[in-house]
């Protein structure tokens, strides 16, 4: 494996690509509903009145655009309420928070329901904070597979602005060219521009193959690490620069459009086969650090996330081990209530929102 770190170290460096984890023999697929005395994994709460339906940024009209974009910008203009290191508005909130829980939330079983509950509350964000009714859009990216240069969402008026420019590769049109990040590369407090660098060739990991190859496997600990391998790498490494840093991506908007798309992917394959595949579970609670993403970066300035330093080992909590279950808690850093993965499992639940596929 150390190679694989060393390659990975390569691309934190370069901000070229992202990469992510293979089945683990060790891992365990669980398809119960919880513990005895845990929460409940699928509360059905979701009424007809607060339901929202998540389309693909491709069939929305301008004026749905905009609403969004302008959604976002109002929550970059709102001061932080987290008091999360670096933290300036409450769009750099979600970042922050997921620098500070990026160690155990890659590499892991909670992967995909980490950041659906992270994508539901920016989304619940921009509904309470800046009053926008439209639902999380999401990036199918298997539209723009091999051509992220020529993609709609980075238009300057009805999208999130181009490429970037000269050697900050700071993005020089479109509504948040003139925003400035507080945090990152990684874990540093530092003011910069949100920055792309569009590689087409990367972009090929959201072809339509690659996403029905994970779509056609029938178990857990296949699926999860083909969505965290192909498609995930598709967005990130795809857009580069800001959005190919695992740690800090999410300053870059593009972010929560991506993973709304590997949370429809996750959707569309529980749909399949709802009587089992709402309680498949499993997976380790996080990575290797030795090995693994995206290692022991955390410098000594920034409070560890719960459950470290790793000695005496990480105590992750409602789960036993180093498997994740459906009592596993999913750890917000004040963005949303923590949940359990279980709560987050249905989206029909407490989540209550759907997609148009």
């Amino acid at each position: 494996m150390a190679p694989f770190k060393h390659f990975l170290l390569a691309l934190l460096a370069t901000g070229s690509a992202i990469a992510a984890p293979a089945p683990q023999d060790a891992d365990v697929e669980h398809h119960r509903p919880g513990h005895p005395g845990g929460p409940p994994h699928n509360p059905s709460v979701c009424h007809p009145r607060k339901d929202r339906l998540r389309r693909s940024w491709h069939t929305l009209t301008n004026a749905q655009k905009k609403a969004y974009i302008d959604a976002e910008l109002c929550l970059m203009s709102k001061p932080s309420t987290s008091g999360l290191r670096g933290a300036r508005t409450m769009f750099d909130d979600f970042q922050s928070a997921h620098v500070s829980m990026t160690e155990i939330v890659h590499y892991a079983g909670q992967f995909l329901p980490y950041h659906r509950l992270f994508v539901w509350a920016h989304e619940q964000a921009l509904e309470r904070e800046c009053g926008y009714k439209g639902g999380q859009p999401y990036w199918d990216e298997t539209v723009d597979a091999g051509s992220f240069s020529t993609s709609v969402l980075l238009d300057p008026v009805y999208g999130f602005g181009g490429n970037g420019v000269g050697a900050s590769r700071c993005i020089a049109d479109g509504p948040f060219a003139n925003y400035t990040n507080a945090l990152g590369p990684s874990y540093a407090i530092n003011d910069h521009c949100i920055d792309r660098t569009i590689q087409d060739f990367v972009s090929w990991a959201g072809h339509a193959q690659y996403r029905d190859r994970c779509l056609n496997m029938t178990n857990w600990l296949d699926f999860w690490p083909c969505v965290e391998m192909s498609p995930h790498t598709a967005g990130h490494g795809g857009v580069g620069s800001q959005m190919s840093n695992p740690i800090s991506s999410p300053g870059d908007p593009l972010f929560f459009l991506h993973h709304a798309w590997l949370d429809q992917i996750w959707a569309q394959w529980q749909n399949a086969d709802r009587s089992t595949r709402l309680t498949a579970m499993g997976g380790k609670n996080k990575g290797d650090l030795a090995t693994e993403f995206p290692g022991p970066l955390i410098p000594s300035d920034i409070p560890p996330p719960p459950g470290f330093p790793l000695t005496p080992p990480p105590i992750i909590m409602g789960d036993p081990g180093n498997t994740t279950t459906l009592n596993h808690v999913l750890q917000m850093m004040g963005i949303t209530a923590d949940r359990t993965v279980g709560e987050v499992m249905d989206t029909r639940g407490f989540l209550c929102y759907r997609y148009d596929v």
